[in-house]
Protein backbone atom coordinates (compact mmCIF):
# COMPACT_ATOMS: atom_id res chain seq x y z
CA UNK A 1 0.00 0.00 0.00
CA UNK A 2 1.21 3.66 -0.20
CA UNK A 3 2.52 5.28 2.82
CA UNK A 4 -0.32 8.01 2.52
CA UNK A 5 -2.91 4.82 2.71
CA UNK A 6 -1.18 4.48 5.93
CA UNK A 7 -0.80 8.29 7.29
CA UNK A 8 -4.58 9.07 6.28
CA UNK A 9 -5.40 5.91 8.59
CA UNK A 10 -3.72 7.01 11.55
CA UNK A 11 -4.79 10.72 11.52
CA UNK A 12 -8.46 9.41 11.56
CA UNK A 13 -8.06 7.20 14.18
CA UNK A 14 -9.01 4.03 11.92
CA UNK A 15 -6.86 1.42 13.86
CA UNK A 16 -8.90 -0.94 13.91
CA UNK A 17 -5.59 -3.39 13.27
CA UNK A 18 -4.33 -1.77 16.39
CA UNK A 19 -4.74 -4.44 19.84
CA UNK A 20 -5.19 -2.89 23.20
CA UNK A 21 -3.85 -6.21 24.44
CA UNK A 22 -0.45 -8.69 23.78
CA UNK A 23 -1.18 -10.71 21.33
CA UNK A 24 -2.12 -14.65 22.65
CA UNK A 25 -0.72 -16.43 19.88
CA UNK A 26 2.36 -14.32 20.77
CA UNK A 27 2.47 -15.32 24.45
CA UNK A 28 1.40 -19.04 23.29
CA UNK A 29 4.30 -19.45 20.57
CA UNK A 30 7.16 -17.54 21.83
CA UNK A 31 8.44 -20.22 23.94
CA UNK A 32 8.64 -22.29 21.10
CA UNK A 33 10.80 -20.31 19.27
CA UNK A 34 13.63 -19.31 21.57
CA UNK A 35 15.14 -20.91 24.45
CA UNK A 36 16.35 -17.96 26.50
CA UNK A 37 15.92 -14.05 26.82
CA UNK A 38 19.26 -13.05 24.66
CA UNK A 39 19.13 -11.64 21.09
CA UNK A 40 17.57 -8.91 19.63
CA UNK A 41 13.86 -9.08 18.12
CA UNK A 42 12.76 -6.98 15.02
CA UNK A 43 9.23 -5.80 14.92
CA UNK A 44 8.10 -4.86 11.29
CA UNK A 45 5.34 -2.38 10.75
CA UNK A 46 4.65 -2.34 15.00
CA UNK A 47 2.79 0.64 15.37
CA UNK A 48 2.11 1.04 18.70
CA UNK A 49 2.01 -2.72 19.53
CA UNK A 50 1.96 -3.78 23.57
CA UNK A 51 3.80 -7.00 22.17
CA UNK A 52 7.28 -4.69 21.90
CA UNK A 53 6.57 -3.85 25.61
CA UNK A 54 6.33 -7.49 26.17
CA UNK A 55 9.06 -8.80 24.46
CA UNK A 56 11.30 -6.51 26.51
CA UNK A 57 9.78 -7.72 29.42
CA UNK A 58 10.93 -11.35 28.44
CA UNK A 59 14.58 -10.05 28.39
CA UNK A 60 15.03 -9.11 24.86
CA UNK A 61 16.71 -5.89 22.84
CA UNK A 62 13.89 -4.75 20.51
CA UNK A 63 13.34 -3.27 17.28
CA UNK A 64 10.35 -1.66 15.92
CA UNK A 65 10.10 -0.29 12.87
CA UNK A 66 6.93 2.24 11.75
CA UNK A 67 6.01 4.02 8.82
CA UNK A 68 4.01 6.69 10.86
CA UNK A 69 5.24 9.57 12.94
CA UNK A 70 1.76 9.72 15.16
CA UNK A 71 1.89 5.90 15.95
CA UNK A 72 5.51 6.40 17.13
CA UNK A 73 4.76 9.30 18.97
CA UNK A 74 1.13 7.62 20.70
CA UNK A 75 3.61 4.55 21.53
CA UNK A 76 5.95 6.17 24.12
CA UNK A 77 3.50 8.96 25.34
CA UNK A 78 0.62 6.24 26.29
CA UNK A 79 3.43 4.38 28.37
CA UNK A 80 3.95 7.99 29.83
CA UNK A 81 8.18 7.70 28.76
CA UNK A 82 9.72 10.63 27.62
CA UNK A 83 12.25 9.88 24.78
CA UNK A 84 14.18 12.25 23.20
CA UNK A 85 14.02 11.78 19.13
CA UNK A 86 17.14 11.53 16.83
CA UNK A 87 16.92 11.61 13.14
CA UNK A 88 19.45 8.79 12.15
CA UNK A 89 19.84 8.91 8.31
CA UNK A 90 15.84 8.60 7.08
CA UNK A 91 14.63 7.33 10.37
CA UNK A 92 13.92 9.00 13.13
CA UNK A 93 14.80 7.28 16.15
CA UNK A 94 14.03 7.08 19.84
CA UNK A 95 14.84 4.33 22.49
CA UNK A 96 14.91 3.46 25.90
CA UNK A 97 16.05 0.69 27.94
CA UNK A 98 16.37 -1.75 25.07
CA UNK A 99 13.64 -0.89 23.13
CA UNK A 100 14.34 1.09 20.03
CA UNK A 101 11.79 2.43 17.54
CA UNK A 102 12.36 3.96 14.48
CA UNK A 103 10.32 5.84 12.11
CA UNK A 104 10.25 5.40 8.97
CA UNK A 105 9.75 3.39 5.55
CA UNK A 106 10.83 -0.23 5.83
CA UNK A 107 12.20 -0.87 2.45
CA UNK A 108 14.69 2.24 3.39
CA UNK A 109 15.98 -0.09 6.17
CA UNK A 110 19.79 0.22 5.88
CA UNK A 111 21.69 -3.59 5.78
CA UNK A 112 22.99 -3.29 9.26
CA UNK A 113 19.78 -2.90 11.35
CA UNK A 114 19.47 -6.39 10.61
CA UNK A 115 22.81 -7.62 11.74
CA UNK A 116 22.26 -8.11 15.14
CA UNK A 117 18.67 -9.66 14.89
CA UNK A 118 18.15 -13.02 16.26
CA UNK A 119 14.31 -13.46 15.87
CA UNK A 120 11.55 -11.39 13.88
CA UNK A 121 8.00 -11.24 15.41
CA UNK A 122 5.86 -10.26 12.56
CA UNK A 123 2.09 -10.10 13.31
CA UNK A 124 0.86 -6.81 11.02
CA UNK A 125 3.19 -6.66 8.18
CA UNK A 126 2.81 -9.17 5.81
CA UNK A 127 -0.80 -9.34 6.02
CA UNK A 128 -0.93 -5.61 5.15
CA UNK A 129 1.38 -5.42 2.26
CA UNK A 130 -0.51 -6.47 -1.73
CA UNK A 131 1.23 -9.67 -3.25
CA UNK A 132 4.12 -7.74 -4.92
CA UNK A 133 5.00 -6.00 -1.63
CA UNK A 134 5.00 -8.88 0.23
CA UNK A 135 7.49 -10.64 -2.30
CA UNK A 136 9.35 -7.30 -1.91
CA UNK A 137 9.49 -7.70 1.53
CA UNK A 138 10.07 -11.64 2.07
CA UNK A 139 12.77 -11.64 -0.60
CA UNK A 140 14.24 -8.16 1.82
CA UNK A 141 14.00 -10.27 4.82
CA UNK A 142 15.92 -13.20 3.37
CA UNK A 143 18.49 -11.19 1.51
CA UNK A 144 19.38 -9.34 5.00
CA UNK A 145 19.00 -11.08 8.53
CA UNK A 146 21.93 -13.30 9.70
CA UNK A 147 22.38 -16.57 9.98
CA UNK A 148 20.01 -18.45 12.34
CA UNK A 149 17.51 -16.52 12.61
CA UNK A 150 14.07 -17.20 13.71
CA UNK A 151 10.35 -16.13 13.22
CA UNK A 152 7.32 -15.62 14.35
CA UNK A 153 4.62 -14.81 11.81
CA UNK A 154 1.15 -14.73 12.07
CA UNK A 155 -1.60 -14.36 8.82
CA UNK A 156 -5.19 -14.31 8.11
CA UNK A 157 -6.88 -16.17 5.56
CA UNK A 158 -9.97 -15.38 3.99
CA UNK A 159 -11.96 -15.58 0.81
CA UNK A 160 -11.88 -11.66 0.00
CA UNK A 161 -9.70 -10.01 -2.28
CA UNK A 162 -9.80 -6.80 -0.32
CA UNK A 163 -7.39 -5.58 2.26
CA UNK A 164 -5.32 -4.75 4.59
CA UNK A 165 -4.99 -6.80 6.16
CA UNK A 166 -4.40 -9.13 2.76
CA UNK A 167 -5.62 -12.98 3.25
CA UNK A 168 -1.89 -14.86 3.15
CA UNK A 169 -2.22 -18.98 2.32
CA UNK A 170 0.12 -21.60 3.88
CA UNK A 171 1.08 -22.38 0.46
CA UNK A 172 2.33 -18.41 0.03
CA UNK A 173 4.23 -18.50 3.24
CA UNK A 174 6.09 -21.94 1.93
CA UNK A 175 6.65 -20.15 -1.51
CA UNK A 176 7.38 -16.56 -0.07
CA UNK A 177 10.24 -18.44 3.01
CA UNK A 178 10.37 -22.12 2.09
CA UNK A 179 14.04 -21.70 0.55
CA UNK A 180 15.50 -20.46 3.35
CA UNK A 181 13.44 -21.40 6.37
CA UNK A 182 11.69 -24.91 7.59
CA UNK A 183 8.16 -23.74 8.64
CA UNK A 184 5.69 -25.12 10.90
CA UNK A 185 1.94 -24.09 11.30
CA UNK A 186 1.76 -24.21 14.98
CA UNK A 187 -2.25 -23.37 15.19
CA UNK A 188 -4.97 -21.99 12.89
CA UNK A 189 -8.21 -20.44 14.98
CA UNK A 190 -11.25 -19.59 13.24
CA UNK A 191 -12.53 -16.15 14.19
CA UNK A 192 -14.93 -13.80 12.64
CA UNK A 193 -13.44 -10.45 10.58
CA UNK A 194 -13.99 -6.96 9.26
CA UNK A 195 -17.85 -7.30 8.01
CA UNK A 196 -18.47 -10.56 9.64
CA UNK A 197 -16.37 -12.69 7.67
CA UNK A 198 -14.97 -15.76 8.57
CA UNK A 199 -10.87 -15.65 8.94
CA UNK A 200 -8.75 -18.06 10.00
CA UNK A 201 -5.79 -16.62 11.84
CA UNK A 202 -2.67 -19.02 12.03
CA UNK A 203 0.87 -19.26 13.50
CA UNK A 204 3.69 -20.23 11.86
CA UNK A 205 7.35 -20.79 13.26
CA UNK A 206 10.08 -19.97 10.94
CA UNK A 207 13.77 -21.68 11.46
CA UNK A 208 16.84 -20.61 9.03
CA UNK A 209 18.01 -23.89 7.64
CA UNK A 210 21.36 -22.04 7.97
Amino acid sequence: MHSEFWHERWRSGRIGFHQQQVNPLLQRHWPYLQDSGEGRVLVPLCGKSLDMLWLREQGHEVTGVELNLLACEAFWSEQSVAVDAQQVGEFIVRHKDGLRLLCGDFFALPAEEFEQIAWVYDRAALIAFPESMRQRYARMLLERLPPGVGMLLITLEFNDAEGPPFSVTGDEVQALYGDRFSIEKLTAQRGVGRGGRAEVESAYILRDRR
